[in-house]
């Protein structure tokens, strides 16, 4: 079985997170909330509390097989900032491993050189950071091992995108149908 493994800093975007979380896991993808500070219970950037699956030092990465690193700030911030995380990150990109960012989030990965010449999207004010990639307005873009998204509205069309990845295409439509959504 597949595992995704969902970021979370103080300040992140609820609704980019755990929309993921929700569709991955009704598709029958394991996939955990991972506290990066030292309290499972992290405060999204609308003040809402969310109660993490484990604390980033219990993740088992060798068993992972996506990284997702939701937006809004200061989250996306605070995650570019964890230097453990981020060396995850670049391992899985050396491996070839999935990972995925939303909204701010693929700064990040525009920061470690990752997206240099892939199609790639974010939030629109943030686009000037993607300046070596392939700018798209698409809500998604899949370039090889790395998903972007451009925000919280695009939200729902990155989870099903995720779950197309895992576990095929037929069945992320069939889950798109069921929870009433057309995809794009």
């Amino acid at each position: 079985m597949s595992t995704v493994a969902v970021f979370l800093a103080d300040g992140f975007e609820e609704i980019e997170a755990l929309t993921i979380v929700d569709l991955c896991r009704r598709a029958g993808i394991r996939t955990i909330t991972v506290s990066i500070t030292e309290d499972r219970q992290v405060t999204g950037s609308h003040k809402i509390p969310v109660l993490a699956d484990c604390l980033l030092k219990e993740v088992d990465f060798a068993g992972t097989d996506m990284l997702v690193l939701p937006g809004g700030m200061p989250g996306t911030l605070n995650l570019e900032a964890c230097p453990y995380l981020m060396d995850r990150v670049k391992e899985f990109h050396a491996d070839g491993k999935c990972i995925s960012a939303i909204c701010a989030a693929p700064t990040i990965l525009a920061h470690l050189g990752f997206l240099n010449g892939r199609n790639a999207c974010c939030f629109p004010s943030m686009e000037e950071q993607l300046a070596d990639a392939k700018l798209s307005h698409e809500p998604v873009e899949v370039s090889d091992h790395i998903t972007t998204s451009r925000g919280m509205g695009t939200a729902m069309e990155l989870g099903l995108a995720i779950v197309e990845r895992f576990q095929g295409k037929e069945t992320a439509d069939r889950l798109a149908q069921t929870v009433v959504y057309k995809r794009i």
